[in-house]
């Protein structure tokens, strides 16, 4: 719960940030990352594989 000190509001880091971290941004840079090297794979094998 934010408190005022001094006529200034004081929040922990994580009420400032307004929710907890969790591994959401971590799965979605994961999932991103490999579905563009399969589909590098994919193109490269369709026009550049003899």
């Amino acid at each position: 719960m934010p408190t005022e000190e001094n006529g200034r509001i004081v929040e922990t880091a994580t009420e400032a940030r307004g929710a907890e971290r969790g591994p959401t941004i971590r799965n979605v840079l994961l999932a991103s990352t490999g579905l563009v090297v399969a589909a590098f794979i994919v193109v490269y094998m369709t026009y550049f594989a003899s």
